[in-house]
């Protein structure tokens, strides 16, 4: 599912992101690869804010829609 529907609160994985070279470059940069776990502290109008790394990343819907998830078990 694409990062911008995902619940909020939950331990999720990153399976796949459908960017540019440019954007991916600059999420590798903020710690966002496939395979790494990232949870949404809040998500409000298509802004989604993240906790990864031990720290957290706002991104905007545009984004957002680029990275997939699936729900840790």
């Amino acid at each position: 599912m694409p990062l911008v529907v995902a619940p909020v609160g939950k331990l999720l994985r990153i399976i796949k992101i459908l960017a540019e070279d440019k954007v991916s470059e600059k999420l590798v940069k903020m710690g966002i690869v496939v395979n790494k776990t990232i949870t949404i502290v809040s998500s409000d109008k298509g802004r989604v804010v993240c906790m990864i790394n031990n720290g957290k990343v706002a991104l905007d819907s545009e984004l957002a829609t680029k990275i997939f998830v699936q729900e840790e078990v």
